[in-house]
C-alpha cells in the first residue's frame, strides 16, 4: 500500500524559481542598461566640459598675445614721446637763438636810427640838469635855515603868517575821534574800523604831515615838546621830562614815529592840553595848536549825552582861561562839519594871546 502509493511534488517548486530568476534577470539587465546610459551621459558631459576648457584655454592665449601686443605698443608710444621731447626742446633752442639773433639785430637797428635823436636829447638833458643843479643849490641855501627837512611839492608857503619862533615851542596835537574825518557821518564809520584802518584815515595823515611841516620849519635854536590830547594829554616819547632840542634828530625822531602810531580816538579836553602846558617848567614861549574844532568835553571830564554848540563854546571859553600867561597861541585848524563858532573863536585866542590863525588849503603840506 506503501509502495503503490504516488508522489507529489510541491505546487511551487519549480515555476517559483524560474519567476525569481527571472526577475531577478530583468532586474540585472535594468541596471546594467540604467549604468549604460549613465556613463554615456558621462561621457557627453565630460566631452562638452573639455570642449569648454579647450575654448577658454584658447581664449586666455589670445588675450596673452593681444597684452604682449599693446606691452610692445606702448613702449613704442613711449619711445616716440620721449623722442618728440627731444626734437621739440632742440626746436625751442633754435628758436630761442633766432629770437635773440632778430633782437640783437633790431637793437643795432633801431640805435643806429635813435642815434641822432639821443645826441639832440643829450643837450636837453644837460641843460636840465644844470637847472636842476642851481635849484638843488637855492634849496639847499634855504635848508639850511632849517633844523629839519620835510618832502613836500615844492615851494608853497601857506604858513608865512605863523610864529615859529622861541625856545621853548609846545606843539599841541588834537588826536580825537574827529580828526578820522571831516563829516560826521564819516566820523562815525571810520571810528568802527580797524585800528590800521584809523591811522591811514586821510585827515589823520594830514594832521601828521602838518606836524612834521612845523617841525622841519622851527628854527635850529629852539626846543621842542609834542603833546597829544583827547580826553587825555600825554607827551611823546619822554619830552615831558624835557626840552628836546630840534637838532637832536633821534629823539625827534621818536617823536614823530610815535605821532605815526597813534590811533585816534575818543573826545576833545581843550581844557586838560592848555593845563599841562600852563604846568610845564620852564613854560613854552610859543604854542603851536594843530585841530579841527571846539571841544566836546569840559576842565571836569566827560559830561553826560550829546554836546551842543553852546556848551562846546563854553568849554572853549574854560580852556581858555587854563593857558599860560602872556604865551602866544598858533591855530591851525583843519575845519569839521556842523562847528561854524570854531573858526571865529579860534581867531579871537590869536588876536588876544598875539599868535595867528590859519585855516591851509586840502592839498596842504
Amino acid at each position: 500500500m506503501a509502495a503503490g502509493r504516488k508522489r507529489t511534488l510541491p505546487t511551487f517548486n519549480l515555476s517559483f524559481l524560474d519567476i525569481m530568476f527571472c526577475g531577478f534577470g530583468a532586474v540585472v539587465l535594468l541596471v546594467l542598461m540604467v549604468n549604460s546610459q549613465m556613463v554615456h551621459h558621462r561621457r557627453e558631459k565630460s566631452q562638452d566640459l573639455r570642449g569648454r576648457l579647450n575654448e577658454l584655454e584658447a581664449e586666455v592665449q589670445a588675450g596673452s598675445q593681444l597684452l604682449a601686443e599693446l606691452k610692445n605698443s606702448l613702449e613704442q608710444t613711449d619711445s616716440a614721446i620721449a623722442a618728440s621731447e627731444k626734437q621739440s626742446a632742440v626746436l625751442i633752442k633754435k628758436i630761442q637763438k633766432t629770437a635773440l639773433e632778430i633782437a640783437t639785430f633790431s637793437g643795432y637797428s633801431l640805435a643806429e636810427k635813435q642815434s641822432i635823436e639821443k645826441l639832440q636829447s643829450d643837450l636837453k638833458t644837460m641843460e636840465a640838469a644844470r637847472k636842476r643843479l642851481l635849484a638843488a643849490k637855492r634849496q639847499n641855501q634855504e635848508s639850511g635855515r632849517k633844523a629839519r627837512h620835510f618832502s613836500g611839492e615844492g615851494d608853497r608857503q601857506y604858513l608865512t603868517g605863523l610864529r615859529l619862533g622861541g625856545r621853548r615851542i609846545l606843539l599841541l596835537v588834537d588826536a580825537s575821534a574827529s580828526m578820522l574825518d571831516s563829516t560826521i557821518l564819516n566820523i562815525i564809520k571810520r571810528r568802527n574800523l580797524s585800528e590800521k584802518s584809523r591811522i591811514q584815515a586821510p585827515k589823520w595823515q594830514r594832521t601828521i604831515r602838518t606836524a612834521r611841516w612845523l617841525l622841519a620849519n622851527l628854527p635850529t635854536d629852539s626846543t621842542v615838546k609834542i603833546a597829544l590830547f583827547n580826553t587825555q594829554t600825554s607827551f611823546l616819547a619822554g619830552s615831558a621830562e624835557k626840552w628836546i632840542p630840534i637838532t637832536s634828530r633821534g629823539a625827534v625822531n621818536r617823536m614823530v614815529d610815535q605821532l605815526r602810531k597813534t590811533v585816534p580816538g575818543g573826545g576833545t579836553n581843550l581844557s586838560g592840553a592848555f593845563r599841562a602846558a600852563s604846568r610845564l617848567n620852564p613854560r613854552p614861549d610859543n604854542i603851536l595848536l594843530i585841530t579841527d574844532g571846539l571841544p566836546t568835553l569840559g576842565g571836569k571830564g566827560p559830561g553826560a549825552g550829546r554836546v551842543s554848540s553852546d556848551q562846546r563854546v563854553r568849554f572853549f571859553k574854560q580852556a581858555v582861561t587854563m593857558l599860560p600867561a602872556s604865551v602866544p597861541v598858533n591855530t591851525i585848524l583843519l575845519p569839521l562839519e556842523g562847528d561854524p563858532m570854531a573858526a571865529g573863536l579860534y581867531w579871537k585866542l590869536a588876536v588876544s594871546t598875539r599868535g595867528s590863525f590859519l585855516t591851509p588849503s586840502r592839498d596842504w603840506p
